[in-house]
């Protein structure tokens, strides 16, 4: 695909959010290998400052914490880029328009891209751009609504979302189903989660 333009883009947001198919059989074995390489993000269809502004975006929607690595060690921002690589050219356009406008709402609040903020202008953006998630009004949360849903999916499509957050240990026999024991403010000794 070429370069396309910033209005082009933001006229694309314009329309009616898409949502993203799975990623091909092709594509989940390009994303496995760029989760094992450990490698320096090279996007397929991204720009390098929409893909950092990605990047920061999904790390806000699934941060590290104390139980495992955020969105962006999960490298959730190759798996948007591989999914919109593979998919409609109108889809490609609705998202680099989202990120423009994300970048425009960042200068215009605080004069500086959205990747290049601090954290609470960060979750500033993030409250408003959420505020009516069940029901956006506007192109920016409906494209917010959008990468939510694509950052989850991306995220538990890897291999940290699933073995390191969801702990899943593979098809193995249980004698006995015993469930999670995280009440009355105690660890479970099962799935070792912590209340």
């Amino acid at each position: 695909m070429s370069k396309v333009s910033r209005r082009a883009a933001l006229k694309a947001l314009g329309a009616s959010a898409a949502l993203l198919p799975a990623l091909s059989p092709d594509g989940l074995l390009a994303f496995a290998r760029i989760q094992a390489g450990r490698t320096v993000p090279a996007p397929r269809l991204l720009s390098g400052s929409d893909f950092r502004t990605l990047e920061v975006l999904v790390e806000a929607i699934i941060p590290a914490d104390e139980r495992s690595p955020g969105a962006k060690e999960a490298r959730v921002a190759d798996y948007i880029d591989l999914l919109l690589s593979e998919g409609e050219q109108q889809t490609a356009l609705q998202w680099m328009g989202g990120l423009a406008a994300l970048d425009q709402r960042a200068e215009s609040r605080f004069g500086a891209s959205f990747a290049r903020l601090d954290a609470p202008r960060i979750d500033q953006i993030m409250a408003e751009i959420s505020r009516n998630e069940l029901e956006p009004t506007t192109p920016l949360e409906q494209f917010f609504v959008m990468t939510k849903q694509a950052t989850i999916r991306g995220y538990y499509s890897s291999e940290i979302g699933i073995h390191r957050e969801l702990r899943y240990k593979g098809n193995t026999y249980l004698e006995e189903f015993v469930g999670c024991a995280t009440e009355d403010g105690k660890d479970c000794p099962h799935c070792r989660q912590q209340k």
